[in-house]
Parts: structure tokens; C-alpha cells; sequence
């Protein structure tokens, strides 16, 4: 028998669950009424049996203690205890309702579960422990291979050396040979049969980029006979997205590896709700401040209250962005020119104030209302910029495929760009929000702007 141990821990498990349970309402009798005698006769033996019944049919079906070692983790294994502790309460609930049981003292029902769930967390915590420490002893180890080899194979190897307590036992790499490969491995294809069957070897990771599908099915054709596991390693790292998804064309599984994140409902309705109500906000209850404003604008320099510029959105489409004009008329009349920071001679007294508070932004939020802008995401920026940017940083594409906003996280940590060379390390922040955006960032971005605006920090 190749793992002696190992066909234990089942039984052990479900022996060790069985008893604290039974202790557990035992216990709880009698902490409750200060005798033993009566748990044994009715209502109470009815409900005992039941304790037992509802616990071996979660058993049967959910089959919780069958897991890979990945996740022999305690947190893993206590949340699926809760799991199951909630779904035993629920169907005694129901019983107790259909038998209208209210003779049962509530008081020994909820003593029987927390005794259950601590003694449960603590056999668990325990467990784990012991068999990390037993296993990165060197005992009831899984002995692997890797065929084809390279950069992932390494990986995977490294991956099991560091965490020895999973108990993985590497016994050598098996590719045909090259130059590079030279001195490395046990064997090539020819040679992996024997060597499985003489080394009791327990799991073949098979490394796709090295290998054809014709030696993988060798290996897997084989396996059954042989008696071991085999594994399949893809390298999707760098371009695997959070709405990696798999999708089936009648038997054959295609991987879709586009991003659902950027068109999922809480981008599509959720943000957009928020960015509605929140413009609606914004422009109903600042009204009056924005006349102030208007009005000093119009006051301190000659020229129009608004300022238009055509900026470059979500996909790609120009749009028009509005701002309460900081600089002189006619500024950029000889072409694009990017602004020089506070000390830029263009732009006005009042104008330079605005900046620092964010004050002249507020006309952007007619821009959110109408669904060109969204109050939070990277800022938009002018295509004779982006041409220029995108030579230095081609990554700035990325962040077309999000719709722009009137604050971002570059906005806050860097503000005004006076340089290509500034815009490209401005961006090196607003990457980092199509990755982690969520309505709590979104909140903490606009939280951080409005303290920006308040100490009148805005570069």
C-alpha cells in the first residue's frame, strides 16, 4: 500500500467530528440541567438521534473531508466546518418548527454548537499543525516528476521546496535532452514508465509549453494503470485577468481570457448609478458656489467663465471637457502646450487658486451627468499628448478601455503634469486602478481628493 497513512485521516476525521458532536450535546445536557440520565429518554434521545442522522447525510453529500493538500489549510477547513454547522442548525430549526419543539431548551441547543465549533476549530488548528510539521519531516510524502522542462518547471519546483510542510518529494525532471537541460534530468520519455513504476511515483506534472499533446497522452493513458496523478501546468502568467472565465463549445473547453471587469453590471449600472447621483449632488447643492466662482472668474481676467477642450475618452472617442478657465484667453494659440505648474505666467491669480483647490474641475461633473466622464478614473488627456506618451509607455492603452474621471489616484499623488516625462510617471499611478477599482477604492480616491482640495495641495 503506497500511502499506509494517508486512507486514515478520512475515518479520523469523521471519527473525531462524530464523537465531539455526541459529547458535545452530552455536555451541554448537562451544563444545562445538572444531570445525565434523562439525555437517553425522550424528547431528547429523538433529537440526539437526529443530531447524529442530519450530520452523517451532510457527510454523505457534501463529502467534506475529501481535499487536495493544497487546501489542507485551517482556514479552509474551519470555514467549511461553519459551513456545515450552519446548514445542521438550519434543518433542526425546520424540525423544531414542524414538531412545534418547544419543550427543547434553546439554552442546551446553542451550549451543543459552541462546544461543537470550538472543540472542532481546535481539532482542526491541531491537525494541521501536526501533519505540516510530520510532513516537512519527510513523512507521508507524495513523490513527483516534472515532464518538460524549463522556466515553469522550475517554478513548480520552487513552489514545493519552499513550502515543504505540504509534504512533496521531488524525484527529477524528464524532457529530451539539450544543451541546456544537460546534467538535469533522470531520463527522457522513453525511460518515464519504468522510472514511475520503480520510484512509487505518486504525481507527473506535465509542463504544456515543453511538451506536445502527443507525449501527454501517453502520460495520461498510462496513469491509470500506473497509478498516478497527472498535472497539467499552462504558463497564463502576466495576462490572466480577474474575469478569466471557461467556456464550453459543446465538449471542448475554450478559456476566455478577456476581461470581464471592465464591462461587468458593477462597472456598467452600479459606477454609473453612483456617478449619476452623485454629479446630481454636486451640481444641485454647489450651485451657489458655483456662481461665486463664475463670477470672481469673470471678474479677475478677461475672457469666457468656461473653458472647452477636446480630450480623448473610453475607447478612444474625443469628447469635450469643461472647466472654469484658470488661464489668460488665447494661451495656447501657437498649439498644445502643457502646463508650466503654479508658476506658469498663463495661467491667472485666480486661475492658480483654483488649481490648488481643484475648484476649476467642478464644470466636469456636467461631463459625469452625461456620461462622458465617471467621477473617479484615470484622467483624460489630449491625443497629441497620448501620441507622445504612448512612444515612452505603450501601457497607457490600457487605460483607454476605461472611462475617464474627474479625480484619479495619479490626480492625487501627483496632480498637474508639466512634462511628457511627468505624464508617463503620473501614469505609473493610474495603472494601478483598472486592476483594483471597486466602490470601497472609488470612495477612498474621492476621500483623498476632497482632503487635497481642502489643504489646497493640488500641484
Amino acid at each position: 500500500m503506497r500511502h499506509r497513512y494517508s486512507i486514515l485521516f478520512f475515518p479520523l476525521h469523521v471519527i473525531i467530528d462524530f464523537l465531539s458532536l455526541n459529547a458535545s450535546f452530552v455536555g451541554a445536557y448537562w451544563l444545562k440541567f445538572q444531570a445525565l440520565e434523562p439525555v437517553s429518554e425522550a424528547p431528547y434521545a429523538t433529537l440526539w438521534w437526529l443530531f447524529n442522522i442530519i450530520w452523517l447525510v451532510e457527510i454523505l453529500i457534501l463529502k467534506p473531508y475529501i481535499y487536495p493538500r493544497q487546501l489542507f489549510k485551517s482556514g479552509h477547513l474551519i470555514k467549511q466546518l461553519f459551513l456545515l454547522v450552519f446548514i445542521h442548525i438550519a434543518i433542526i430549526a425546520v424540525y423544531w418548527v414542524i414538531i412545534q419543539g418547544y419543550y427543547y431548551s434553546r439554552e442546551h441547543l446553542f451550549i451543543t454548537y459552541a462546544l461543537f465549533l470550538s472543540v472542532g476549530i481546535i481539532f482542526r488548528i491541531g491537525g494541521v499543525v501536526f501533519l505540516k510539521a510530520y510532513r516537512a519531516r519527510g513523512y507521508n510524502n507524495r513523490r513527483y516528476i516534472i515532464v518538460g522542462y524549463g522556466k515553469l518547471a522550475n517554478t513548480i519546483r520552487a513552489f514545493y521546496d519552499a513550502h515543504p510542510e505540504m509534504g512533496f518529494h521531488f524525484c527529477g525532471y524528464f524532457d529530451e535532452p539539450t544543451t541546456e537541460n544537460a546534467g538535469l534530468l533522470k531520463g527522457g520519455y522513453e525511460s518515464l514508465l519504468e522510472y514511475i513504476g520503480n520510484n512509487r511515483i505518486d504525481c507527473v506534472y506535465c509542463c504544456m509549453p515543453y511538451m506536445d499533446n502527443q507525449r501527454l497522452k501517453y502520460a495520461v493513458d498510462n496513469a491509470e494503470v500506473a497509478d498516478y496523478q497527472v498535472k497539467i501546468l499552462v504558463d497564463f502568467r502576466g495576462f490572466l485577468a480577474r474575469g478569466t472565465s471557461v467556456e464550453y463549445h459543446d465538449f471542448l473547453p475554450v478559456l476566455n481570457l478577456s476581461s470581464q471587469m471592465l464591462a461587468d453590471l458593477q462597472v456598467d449600472v452600479l459606477k454609473r448609478s453612483f456617478d449619476i447621483l452623485f454629479s446630481v449632488a454636486a451640481l444641485g447643492l454647489g450651485m451657489p458656489l458655483f456662481v461665486i466662482i463664475a463670477i470672481l472668474t469673470k471678474a479677475t481676467s478677461a475672457g469666457p467663465i468656461f473653458y472647452a477642450q477636446e480630450r480623448i475618452g473610453r475607447e478612444g472617442k474625443p469628447f469635450k471637457i469643461y472647466k472654469f478657465r484658470s488661464m489668460y484667453v488665447d494661451s495656447e494659440k501657437s498649439g498644445p502646450v502643457l502646463s508650466g505648474g503654479l508658476l506658469d505666467s498663463r495661467i491667472t491669480p485666480w486661475g492658480r487658486f483654483m488649481r490648488q483647490t481643484r475648484l476649476d474641475e467642478i464644470p466636469q461633473f456636467y461631463n459625469v451627468l452625461i456620461g462622458d466622464m465617471s467621477v473617479v478614473g484615470p484622467r483624460p488627456e489630449r491625443q497629441h499628448f497620448i501620441d507622445q506618451i504612448v512612444e515612452i509607455a505603450p501601457e497607457y492603452r490600457s487605460l483607454l478601455k476605461v472611462k475617464p474621471g474627474i479625480t484619479s489616484i495619479g490626480q492625487i499623488k501627483y496632480g498637474y503634469a508639466a512634462s511628457i516625462e511627468e505624464m508617463v510617471q503620473r501614469l505609473r499611478y493610474d495603472l494601478l486602478y483598472p486592476k483594483r477599482r471597486s466602490f470601497l477604492f472609488d470612495m477612498w480616491i474621492i476621500a483623498q481628493t476632497l482632503r487635497v482640495m481642502a489643504q489646497g495641495r493640488g500641484k
